[in-house]
């Protein structure tokens, strides 16, 4: 591509924008990388350089500014960044102490022919008010008050003082120094002249993305379709045209430096199958996930864009029901220790009668997929007997590398009810033991029989035994058995067990 570029000279600083086609790397957490093309005319000696197309969000000190090619070696004598683009209050701050004209409005608001001159004797301008959040609490309070005490203007009119703008104001020539928008200014000690085209690279705020997917059922079946979407959002003050897009999956470490949190960011992924070429396409990079989109974008300030990434059809999955009849009350036991708890005979024993649908499948390519699906929400319908699609659950999916299995819960079931009930229990404190026996029913009011998959918690001890069981169960890990059980159509069925704890 053809680069095209302006110099426009203020002093001795040459204003650079850089119309090439810019490239943008995007996590979710409101941050991306952007990598744009400078064309760079250096004298021999130090070179003033100003740069204005930064999004309104850059890091400053992320700022990184090279020779792609290798050839020349910029050295950076200085780099400083200012972000107080021009408003009213500033320009009202710059003109403090002399006269300037104002254009007098009606009493609707709209401006008249008339102009009358007024003497700036205090604009109202609150320096640093951005910084607040930076320097702490007791530099807002200071900045408040300041605010407070100063941030109304004070305009002379005819040797009469008042407060407020007797009208619109009418600024002179704003002069050289005037920032319109977020600039970063280089002194660059250059030991060649000559032109190059430099590359500019920075993180910044103001960005994010989220993963999505739709799967459609058929009427009867639990095959399904798979569209996956990615949603990405640019608040970063800045327009990207015709930009490279790249989505970083994975849990990127990045340190939060306006308050001094860690946090961890987390990127996008996709892939997927249909006979076309796939929009999207994927590699390992270090130990993350990368993601190009095929073909350059546009994306506007404060624009929402939406991009296919993924889509497969006849996926297999499963749908399982699922009863964890456990339901303890949080707040009642707050600041409870372990010993109370364990002696506590009421600790959980209330019961959920809900019953969970729960829908399966594994991301294999046997199964259509075998891509890493990055975090996202999953929106399940089914089509009916018109062939209309109804919505039917949805739930969330953590990052899921492929021959994984995703698990999701999609609702509750309304033709099945659990019961939990606590049938005995014994604790003796000085030899380190309890005993406990619950029993489990099922009831089972559809037309058709399913299996569901109970869940049990031993939550009084790390050692235990089942001492009697009605069913086989299965020890899923330290503290949780599972017990699989036939239901018939419109049968109730009951699982009871003993358990024995030492300490």
């Amino acid at each position: 591509m053809k680069l095209l570029y302006t110099y426009i000279s203020i002093g001795a600083a040459a204003t650079l924008t850089a119309l090439a086609q810019p490239s943008l790397t995007i996590y979710n957490q409101n941050f991306a990388v952007v990598r744009d093309t400078l064309p760079l005319d250096l004298k021999s000696g130090t070179n003033d350089v100003r740069y204005t197309e930064a999004t309104a969000h850059v890091e400053p000190d992320s700022v990184i500014l090279r020779d792609p090619s290798g050839k020349s070696s910029l050295q950076i004598l200085e780099q400083n960044y200012r972000n107080d683009p021009v408003s009213q209050e500033l320009l009202l701050s710059l003109f403090e102490g002399k006269t300037i004209d104002f254009q007098k409005t009606d009493n609707f608001g709209q401006p008249t022919n008339e102009i009358i001159q007024g003497k700036i004797i205090r604009s109202g301008y609150v320096p640093h008010y951005s910084a607040m959040s930076r320097y702490g609490y007791e530099y807002q309070q200071a900045q408040m008050n300041y605010a407070a005490e100063t941030g109304q203007p004070i305009i002379e009119v005819n040797g009469k003082i008042r407060f407020g703008l007797p009208g619109q104001p009418i600024f002179p020539d704003l002069g050289d120094d005037t920032v319109l928008k977020p600039t970063l200014n280089w002194l660059i000690q250059s030991e060649n002249s000559g032109k190059l085209d430099a590359e500019i690279s920075y993180i910044t705020g103001g960005f994010t993305w989220e993963a999505s997917y739709n799967l459609v059922s058929p009427e009867k079946g639990d095959d399904v379709d798979l569209t996956g979407w990615v949603t990405m959002d640019n608040q970063s003050g800045k327009t990207f045209e015709n930009a490279k897009i790249k989505l970083m999956a994975g849990d990127v470490k990045k340190l939060q430096p306006q308050n001094g949190f860690i946090q961890s960011f987390s990127g996008i992924g996709g892939g997927g199958g249909s006979g076309m070429a796939p929009p999207v396409s994927e590699k390992s990079f270090d130990e993350y996930h990368l993601y190009t989109l095929e073909r350059p974008t546009t994306l506007h300030d404060r624009e929402m864009k939406q991009v296919e990434f993924v889509r497969a059809n006849g996926i297999k999955t499963k749908t399982a029901y699922v009863y964890d009849g456990l339901k303890i009350d949080q707040n009642r036991y707050n600041g409870w220790g372990y010993e109370s708890i364990r002696q506590q005979r009421e600790y959980g024993t209330d019961s959920n009668k809900k019953v969970w649908v729960m829908r399966e499948f594994v991301n294999s390519e046997a199964n259509h997929l075998g891509m890493a699906l990055p975090k996202g929400k999953l929106r399940f319908y089914r089509r009916d007997a018109t062939d209309q699609m109804e919505f039917v659950g949805e739930d969330e999916i953590d990052h899921t590398p492929r021959d994984e299995t995703i698990r999701v819960k999609t609702g509750n079931a309304f033709d099945m009810v659990g019961e939990r009930t606590q049938k005995s229990f014994q604790v003796d404190s000085n030899n380190h033991w309890a005993d406990e026996s619950f029993e489990i029913k099922l009831r089972n009011h559809k037309k058709e029989p399913v299996e569901i998959r109970v869940v049990e918690h031993l939550y009084r001890g790390n050692n235990w035994e089942i001492t009697q069981k009605s069913d086989p169960f299965l020890k899923t890990n330290a503290q949780t058995i599972e017990f699989l059980v036939q239901v018939k159509p419109d049968e109730e069925k009951t699982v009871s067990y003993d358990v024995h704890y030492s300490w």
